[in-house]
């Protein structure tokens, strides 16, 4: 058979238009690639826009530190189009929560002022590989798309396990790394967590939009509440619009969206979180469940419902099409807690973002290319019903964790990273997924520029200095560091530094690292050591110095 000629050609290619692969996508236009951006939905964004989940969850110091000037651009044009105001919202579950058509219109400016060539409704049907380099996709309208590299940010994973990559789902076990969050004995790819078919709606009082009682509605009766099951073991009740009767904020302003009239917020609560599915395997069945989950909430919403005066129902809850960018008001596609992952060498676990006595970051691991944080949140799993909360520390994102087993150019770039279950769990969220996409973006830039496999980054010292410098140099935090920020001239040095292991001392302790005053004595072999791995001269250690102006020298 004839091998088709490429239609288009890049340097880099994002096949995935989430988060993920938006910040994949600018980041390599940043660099100066030339980049195609493929979507399979109509819009780009995922979960700000086609999952309708505009309610950004992020760590507790988004507003200060820890995130990319690339994120914090989007968060401040999304502030912008609403006048400043800081949560146009008002939702409680997030310091920010917009409506998605505002983050489509941020995005798709971002986009374009990037040069990025943006390509929707299409999805990646084949690949051309050989000897681990993806040569050539091709896309379901026909298009042959070639690039040096290609990014894989799409929601399933699916562009990893399609070039002949090898991939995991569900659980690892317990077995396989020890984690007490997983589930236990031996590895269960149907342990998949729940997902949610979100859904936009308008409170409009006085108005009655009740109808039939959908599909199933009898049968899924019983799990329709405004109660949940806590993280803490215990139950949190809650009303609809007044704090409820064990002192929580109210249901409709969970992930409110717009806090003027007719106000508008998402559905996404235990209630339509549909468990017992495999949406990667069987997304029809998991997907039709889904609606029909969502469906019967609306209506029970609707009709039964405890009011606060002692009523049942609230018949003006009216779906929001029109917001929602859909002809229903429900999402385009579903909002999934985790995909396939990649395989590598050494995955990130639970181990690895746990806090630790007397420090204030999670362990060390070698190659950051950015910085995320969020609690480990598993919701139930098919045959684990049991959810799981636990705490971690301030982490990072390995390079490692990016490049597929095998791959020459392939990188992952979204939920799908080399990470388990538990640790996936905890990148999963908006921004974590972006700096992902972030990281590998600017790898994959920096692949297609020197002409070197993507897995120089784990193997050559030098390549992956090179790729940490294009990080810090557009505004991206390598380490969790509070009091050095962007504008901060010592940034690129004291991140860099930070990221070969420089904070391993006395600065362990706290985020705040203090440039201006000199390093402590546990500090200075921290410090060699970091010398060390930037291939700089451990005489440069000074301790009479400040440590912002030692951490300038070796990585110079």
């Amino acid at each position: 058979m004839d091998t088709p000629e490429p239609t288009l050609t890049a340097d880099v290619a994002v096949v995935g238009g989430g988060l993920g692969g938006v910040a994949a996508a600018l980041a390599a236009a940043r660099a100066g690639a030339t980049v195609v951006l493929v979507e399979e939905l109509s819009r780009i964004g995922g979960q700000v826009t086609t999952q309708a989940l505009s309610a950004l969850d992020e760590h507790p110091h988004i507003e200060t530190f820890g995130a990319s000037a690339a994120y914090r651009a989007f968060r401040d044009a999304v502030r912008a189009h609403h006048g400043g105001t800081a949560n146009p919202g008002g939702g409680w579950v997030s310091r920010l929560c917009f409506e998605p058509a505002v983050a489509q219109r941020v995005l798709d400016g971002a986009l374009a002022q990037a040069s990025v060539r943006v390509l929707t409704g299409r999805a990646a049907t084949a690949a051309r590989v050989a000897d681990g380099r993806i040569h050539d996709v091709t896309l379901s309208d026909g298009t042959v798309l070639a690039a040096a590299v290609f990014c894989d940010a799409t929601e399933r994973g699916d562009l990893a396990p399609l070039a002949g990559f090898a991939t995991v789902t569900g659980s690892e076990g317990r077995d396989a790394y020890g984690e007490p969050d997983a589930v236990p004995g031996g590895p269960d790819p149907a342990a998949q967590q729940s997902f949610t078919w979100c859904a936009l709606v308008e409170h409009r009082p006085g108005a009655d939009f009740t109808g039939p009682a959908p599909a199933r509605y009898a049968e899924l009766r019983h799990r329709l509440s405004f109660d949940i099951a806590g993280w803490d073991g215990g139950v949190h009740r809650y009303r609809m619009f007044t704090d409820g009767p064990d002192g929580r904020p109210p249901f409709w302003t969970y992930r409110r969206l717009r806090a003027t009239a007719p106000e508008l917020a998402v559905l996404n609560w235990a209630s339509n979180d549909c468990a017992g599915y495999d949406p990667i395997g069987d997304p029809a069945a998991a997907e039709r469940a889904g609606r029909e989950l969502t469906a019967a909430f609306v209506h029970w919403l609707r009709t039964e419902a405890p009011r606060e005066d002692g009523g049942r129902g609230f018949p003006g809850l009216r779906l929001a099409p029109e917001a929602a960018g859909t002809a229903d008001g429900f999402a385009e596609a579903p909002y999934l807690r985790e995909s396939r992952r990649i395989v590598v060498d050494r995955p990130v676990t639970g181990h690895d973002l746990a806090p630790l006595p007397g420090r204030a970051r999670a362990p060390h691991l070698p190659g950051s290319l950015g910085v995320t944080w969020y609690h480990v949140d598993l919701h139930e799993r098919t045959g684990h019903p049991e959810p799981v909360y636990r705490e971690t520390a301030p982490f990072t994102i390995p390079a490692g964790a990016l490049v597929p087993r095998g791959a020459v150019n392939l990188l992952a770039a979204a939920k799908n990273l080399g990470a388990t279950q538990v640790a996936a769990a905890a990148y999963r969220v908006h921004h974590g997924e972006w700096a992902v996409g972030e990281a590998a973006g600017a790898l994959a830039a920096r692949a297609a520029r020197d002409g070197r496999p993507v897995g120089a980054v784990v193997d050559d010292p030098s390549f992956l200095l090179a790729v940490q410098r294009d990080l810090v140099a557009a505004g991206v935090p390598l380490a969790w560091v509070a009091d050095v920020p962007p504008e901060d001239p010592r940034f690129a040095a004291v991140h860099l530094a930070a990221a070969h292991g420089a904070l391993e001392g006395e600065r362990a302790a706290d985020l705040a690292v203090e440039p201006d005053r000199p390093p402590g004595p546990e500090d200075l072999p921290a410090l060699r050591r970091a010398a060390r791995s930037l291939d700089a001269d451990p005489s440069l250690v000074d301790p009479d110095r400040a440590l912002g102006a030692v951490m300038e020298d070796i990585t110079r």
